[in-house]
Parts: structure tokens; sequence; C-alpha cells
């Protein structure tokens, strides 16, 4: 086990690069179950939700290679379509080859998937996208079990009790790509890594329109064929970075971004006074301050405020002048950072899918622990403000969604350093 060692207090500076988009990696690795030919994808992180797929692909027949964030995806063998559950516990995207296999081989046997401990994140959508497309669907000792000796066209209904659903939405347009005749995906999700995941599969020979607005509509095809892909940068990275410079009152230029994909989060971060300027296509220049206003958001689907930005914005809040709110209107119990910030001296109370955060004068550096992904990124943005130096525990649930994190921090300026533990 690893912890990281932070002493706060220092001011980023300089330039950081991001990495391309753990969310659009993640799907469009799955989709290549949908392709016999090789697919090589560029841009891609190196993760351990990258290498945790790898290992599933590989399980289901095919060769992952995997160096300089370029990824070269084979077929060796289209037999396996059980996706077990010591691969499927340590992450939630695995439950996006259920369409992709389902279309392919006719059949799919994915375990529950894993991944962050954030609220219930039902698969009900998937379930019921891949019956309109007339796979027989049961759910047996902890395995979602489908069938299908060809998937048909059918309008899908994306809109759960939790509202849309990304990767549902991405599952279902993945296994419409080989139905027969013409699917309609109503109430979309329109993330950029839906459109990304689209972009990709239309280069392959797909027939997809509508992604990126909240009906997709895609054609089904014979066969689709290999390509060559590049995916886009990660915008929660990109926040992530800004919010970080923000905290620090640091001067940072943020490289191979994508501005247009934040749009709602700078336009939140300029209202409570940082001065962020798009500099170009793919550049973003953040100068931070001391105090910055308060603040009231709630976290929505894309094009609003992300809720994977949630736990980095209550960071910088809890050193803003006054009362700031924040409303999760996506997932249950994703509060829990709040509790460890309040170590540090934060003062937030939580009621519901309320967060209250009141800014106080300083934080101070303590020991930590992440409890997923979004909250230990918030957690280092916080001990990157304290006075002193402070720990976080559970490296773990970081490195699943952030590439090199102490390193760019360190190139920064921060003071971040990696050191094994023995605590849990």
């Amino acid at each position: 086990m690893y912890k990281l060692v932070i002493e706060g207090g220092h001011k980023l500076a300089g330039e950081v690069s991001i990495s391309g988009a753990k969310n659009s990696a993640l799907p469009i690795m799955a989709a290549s179950i949908l392709i016999e030919d090789d697919v090589i994808i560029d841009n891609v992180p190196n993760l351990e939700d990258v290498k945790t797929l790898s290992q599933l692909l590989d399980k289901l027949g095919k060769k992952v290679e995997f160096s300089n964030n370029r990824m070269v995806i084979s077929t060796v063998s289209e037999e396996e379509f059980e996706a077990p559950y010591e691969i499927t516990k340590k992450i939630r995207a695995s439950i996006a080859v259920l369409g992709p296999l389902l279309a392919k081989r006719r059949k799919a046997k994915v375990s529950f998937p894993g991944g962050c401990a954030i609220g219930p994140r039902p698969v009900d959508l998937h379930i019921k996208g891949i019956r309109v497309l007339g796979a027989s669907v049961k759910i047996e000792h902890g395995y979602i079990i489908a069938e299908a000796q060809r998937l048909t066209g059918g309008l899908v209904n994306m809109l759960g009790i939790n509202g849309t659903s990304v990767v549902a939405t991405e599952n279902i347009m993945m296994a419409a790509t080989l139905a027969e005749g013409t699917t309609v995906i109503d109430n979309a999700a329109m993330e950029p890594e839906v459109v990304d995941l689209a972009n990709f599969l239309i280069k392959c020979g797909a027939k997809i329109k509508g992604h990126g607005t909240n009906t997709i509509i895609v054609e089904g095809v014979k066969k689709l064929k290999g390509c060559e892909y590049k995916i886009i940068p990660d915008r929660i990275e990109t926040g992530t970075f800004i919010l970080a410079g923000m905290m620090t009152n640091g001067e940072i230029l943020i490289k191979d971004c994508e501005p247009n994909h934040l749009t709602e989060p700078i336009r939140v971060f300029k209202e409570m006074g940082a001065d962020i300027q798009i500099t170009s296509k793919n550049t973003i220049s953040v100068k931070g301050k001391e105090k910055y206003e308060p603040a009231n958001v709630t976290t929505l689907p894309y094009p609003y405020f992300p809720t994977d930005l949630q736990a980095q914005l209550m960071a910088v809040l809890t050193k803003a002048k006054g009362i700031s709110v924040i409303t999760e209107k996506i997932f249950q119990n994703r509060f829990m950072h709040a509790y460890e910030m309040n170590r540090l001296g934060a003062d937030i109370t939580i009621d519901g899918t309320l967060a209250v955060i009141k800014g106080v004068e300083k934080l101070y550096g303590a020991p930590v622990m992440a409890s997923d992904l979004r909250g230990g990124a918030g957690l280092i943005i916080a001990l990157l403000g304290a006075e002193g130096t402070g720990e976080l525990l559970r490296v773990y649930h970081v490195d699943r969604g952030y590439e090199k994190i102490e390193e760019k921090l360190s190139k920064l300026g921060g003071k971040v350093k990696r050191e094994r533990t023995n605590l849990i």
C-alpha cells in the first residue's frame, strides 16, 4: 500500500499536460470486442482502471499491448463471453463489455461491477436497453446472463429513477451498431466521452447520428473494421488542476486540454473570483487568489456541473469568504470526503444531498483517508492548501483515475511524495 505525503502552503506554478480521458478510454477499449481487426488507441492514460480492463479483455480473447500511452488491441479468440467477478469487482466500467459481447458473440455473462463505493449505481438501464433490442436476460448468482441470436433495433429510453446513465447509453449504442435495423436512444447521456465513443465507432464503420444530443440514432451494420483513434483529453483531470491552482493561489498553464468541455465549471470558478483564461484551443491559464467568493452549486449531467468535480470544488470552498452550498443530484453518499476535510479544520455540515460549507481561515495538515477516486482528489487539493504536512491514505483510489498525480504536482512546485505504508 502507498500513501501521499503532502506539505501544504506551496503555490503551484508552471505548466501541466492533461492525460487522455479515462472515461473515454474504458468504453472504447470495451468496444474493441465488436471488432475482429486490430484497433489502435492513442492518448490512453496509464491508470489502474485501464490495466484492469486490459486484464478483462485478455480473459475475453483479446491481446492488449500498451506502451507510451498507445494501445494496440488484437483478436486471439472470440469464444469467451464471461466477465468474472475477480476482475469486475475492481472496476465499475466492466459493465461496458455487456453490449459488445452480446452483439458480437451473441451471449454475455457479466458479473455485477465494482469500483468506487459512492452509493448505488444500478444496472437496470443496461438490462432494460438490451431487452428492448431483443435479448433474453436473467440474473443468477451475481451475474447478468444475456443471450440473443441477433439483436434488432428498437426505441430505448435511458431515463431511470436517477436520470440518464452514461455507461448505459454507451452500452446500448455499442450493442446497436451490429443490431438489425435502427435503434433510437432517447434521453441519452450527452457527455463528451459518449461523443468520443460514437466518433470512434463511426471511424470503425458504424452509422451513428445525434451523439452529443439527448437522442442518438444508430443504424446497424453487418461488420465493423479496425481503425486508429486518439481519445479526447480528460476534462475531470483538467478541472482538478484548475482547482489545485486556485487552492494554492497559484499560476499555472494547463496544456493539451479541451476547454469547451468545461464551460459550466469554468463559469463557476470565475464567479468565485479565479482568473481563468482560455489562451488557445487547447490551453487554459489559471491565476489564483487568497480568498474566493462562496458558491451555490448543483451537480447535474453534462453540460452542467459534473459530480466528478464536486469534491475538488468543496476543498477550495472550505477557505472561501462565506457559506457555500453544494447539492449532489447524481450519486447518493458522495460526501464521505467532507468528514475527512473536517479533520483538517474545515467546517462542513452534511444533510442528505446537501453540503453546507462555512469558509475558515486555515486548514491544517493531518492524516486523511480516500474513500473513492474523486474524493481522494479533493483531499489532495485540501492538503495542498493546508498549513503543515498531511498524508493521504488509500491512494490506490486516486491511482484509478489520475496518471502520475504526484509527478505532475511536484513539477508544478507542490511538495508531494509517495511512500509505502502498512496502513490499509
